[in-house]
């Protein structure tokens, strides 16, 4: 007799396509089918850029996906927000937690009722919750008194307080993390030692590559003699991309007569600002937004340097595909970034905020091509040796099926 397949509705909450989908998306691709019954629970029908929407990926995939819809927020619970935040205005700690409070009211709960309406009815095995404790706390709710597995997976460096830790420790079977770093963080604010596991990020490192001269060519209109730097991502405050051009504004003050572009792929809330920054500091002309591509790849093989000045990751795996590619990688010294970059090794780190010391780093991958060739060997070694996907995806399908046969304390 075949053993039965675990149950599992994956949770996500997320408001756009990120590096957590792609992540999740590489997973459900790979993931034994004959081990894992695999149903979604998403909020928002998101897309990739002007591209597919999660729903027909996943269709694609044979995977079915139901959407809670989400209400705007009432005025009553704004108004309550502002009272509450106008009392506790001297304590961030407190505004927080009257901020949450609110939101448990009118979103939390209501949510929570929903997905576990749908635990209860499709008898599930399992909640999978695809990204933080702070935002999929409806699924902690929904799985409190039932006999389901609860699996967390952290895919950025997560921020809690007391009342999470405690949610998670009272009911999480699990909690994967996509760094040590993470791994760190989680366990320094209290989470239970014995929860935490580590699976790293990984990629495809037999995909088929584009060729770099090519997509320079095709994509950007430039011959071998111009440096281009580059970032991917999206545009919002935590990507800190308004440093990557402060640095470059130095570079170009530096090099008057250097050939360089700076090239920005992805959109967000912080479009038109890093346009204006770019503009007022004169080189407008040399940096070029992209808007949102489908093909990150191609423009990622078109760099010669790409560069990541962000406040917080997980373990970037955009990052990872730059090593495959042979491009070289600066990097913010934070958790995630700082755990794949070995300094002077397979990339170059800077402190986070720096703006002179990424500067620094622009300069000696444009000044030194012998150096940028050794972190390139390494770095391309280091990816091939460490972060295959098949690693990712039995990492993670052992954790599945430990916590789905495992003596929980709550069954």
């Amino acid at each position: 007799m075949e053993p039965q397949r675990i149950k599992i509705l994956l949770l996500d909450t997320g408001n756009e396509w990120g590096g957590g989908t792609n992540s999740m998306l590489e997973l459900l691709k790979r993931i034994d089918r004959n081990r894992f019954d695999i149903h979604c629970c998403f909020y928002r029908n998101y897309r990739r850029g002007s591209g597919d929407s999660i729903e027909q990926v996943l269709t694609s995939l044979a995977i079915p996906v139901t959407f809670i819809p989400q209400r705007k927020q009432p005025r009553w619970a704004k108004i309550l927000k502002e009272l509450l935040r106008s009392l506790v205005f001297f304590n961030r700690k407190l505004r927080l937690k009257a901020t949450r409070f609110v939101d448990k009211l009118w979103r939390i709960r209501p949510n929570a009722r929903a997905i576990r309406q749908l635990l209860v009815q499709q008898r599930f095995h399992m909640i999978y919750m695809n990204n933080q404790p702070g935002t999929n706390a409806e699924g902690y709710l929904a799985a409190s008194d039932l006999a389901v597995s609860v699996v967390q997976h952290c895919r950025i460096e997560p921020v809690l307080d007391s009342e999470l830790v405690n949610m998670v420790n009272r009911r999480a079977d699990a909690v994967i993390a996509v760094s040590n770093g993470v791994r760190d963080v989680l366990m320094a604010n209290g989470v239970k030692a014995e929860k935490c596991f580590t699976v790293f990020n990984a990629i495809d490192i037999y995909q088929p590559l584009p060729e770099r001269a090519a997509m320079r060519q095709q994509l950007l209109n430039v011959t071998d003699e111009t440096f281009v730097f580059g970032s991917i991502g999206s545009l919002i405050a935590r990507k800190s991309n308004q440093h990557t051009l402060q640095a470059l504004a130095k570079f170009a003050a530096a090099f008057p007569q250097a050939d360089w572009r700076m090239v920005i792929l992805g959109e967000g809330p912080d479009l038109a600002a890093l346009q204006q920054q770019a503009s007022q500091a004169g080189i407008a002309d040399r940096v070029i937004f992209t808007g949102f591509r489908s093909n990150p790849l191609d423009y990622l093989a078109a760099f010669d340097v790409f560069i990541l000045a962000s406040k917080s990751e997980g373990l970037p795996r955009v990052v990872l595909e730059a090593m495959l590619l042979n491009t070289a990688v600066i990097g913010s010294k934070v958790t995630g970034t700082a755990e794949l970059i070995q300094h002077d090794s397979t990339g170059l780190l800077f402190d986070y905020g720096d703006i002179q010391g990424l500067f620094r780093q622009m300069e000696t991958l444009w000044l030194d091509a012998e150096k940028r060739r050794q972190l390139l060997l390494q770095a391309n070694h280091h990816v091939k040796a460490r972060y295959a996907i098949e690693h990712y995806v039995a990492g993670v399908e052992t954790i599945l099926e430990n916590a789905a046969y495992g003596n929980s304390s709550h069954v």
